[in-house]
């Protein structure tokens, strides 16, 4: 199994956050390191502090230089995904190529109604994600990319300077919906990241993402395939260690760590030693 590790800027501080990114980039069992895109706190006190994670993202590529860094996952409807593509391109050439692109359709209607962004119903979220994933594949792979849907188009469109990966990121598309998530990861994504809940769930998701597959004629084992999982401080590395060792035998490539706030890099290395064993 492979692992990474996710601190999510809310209800923090960007020294906090930090400390933990620098730290991980010490760590060799930590290969991922992911915030997530959100403009205010979700599944809690909304009133509280919420970092831009792009942002923070090419802050944090000058502040690191090992480990792959991503944003666990971008919604679609927050940027137009031209806007979005140059930004994908700027962060890996700051952080010489370690770049994961997370994308999602979005879900977050009480974050959108504050703010005023709009969120389309749910067919048309995700027909204009699929476009936006085709839009940002084109600009990041072309030198010059035409695109022509029904939300978005191109143009003779440039998006200089590319990325360092080449042809392009890999894209990390997160969610378990199978008609139109999981398919969405069949045709765009080298990463597929889910939500835990129980192995069996994820088991029969990941057998409907491997249909998809199938039926599109694309290689599942270019896919990594993650989960994510919560470090409880109170139960400790051991703990977390056993759950991972499950999903491991469940098929899981790769778990991402989640830590909550306060953010601190004090358990990281008593993690990395307890989930040392189970690495591949």
């Amino acid at each position: 199994m492979r692992f990474g590790m996710k601190t999510a800027p809310m209800h923090t501080t960007w020294a906090d956050m930090l400390a933990v990114w620098k730290e991980a980039d010490t760590i060799d069992l930590y290969e991922t390191a992911w915030n997530f895109d959100h403009f205010e706190p979700i599944f809690s006190d909304r009133t509280g502090s919420c970092l831009e994670g792009w942002t923070m993202l090419a802050a944090m590529a000058m502040a690191t230089s090992r480990i792959r860094i991503g944003c666990q996952v971008s919604g679609m409807p927050y940027r137009h995904p031209s806007v979005l593509a140059n930004m994908a391109a700027t962060v890996d050439v700051i952080s010489g190529g370690r770049l994961i692109v997370g994308l999602g359709a979005g879900w977050n209607s009480d974050e959108a109604t504050a703010l005023g962004i709009p969120l389309s119903p749910w067919k048309e979220r995700f027909d204009q994600f699929d476009e936006g994933c085709e839009v940002i594949i084109r600009l990041l792979r072309d030198e010059v990319a035409n695109f022509d849907g029904t939300w978005f188009q191109l143009r003779e469109a440039r998006c200089e300077p590319k990325p360092v990966q080449r042809p392009y990121p890999p894209i990390a598309i997160g969610g378990t919906g199978p008609k139109r998530t999981l398919r969405a990861v069949a045709c765009y994504a080298q990463h597929w990241n889910a939500l835990s809940g129980t192995t069996g769930d994820w088991q029969a998701s990941r057998d409907i993402l491997l249909q998809h597959c199938a039926d599109i004629g694309r290689d599942p084992g270019e896919i990594e395939m993650s989960i994510n999982l919560r470090y409880d401080p109170i139960a400790g590395p051991t703990a977390l260690a056993d759950q991972a060792a499950q999903w491991s035998e469940a098929g899981a490539d790769t778990a991402i760590v989640i830590l909550p706030a306060p953010h601190t890099p004090a358990p990281l290395a008593a993690i990395a030693d307890a989930l040392a064993p189970l690495r591949t």
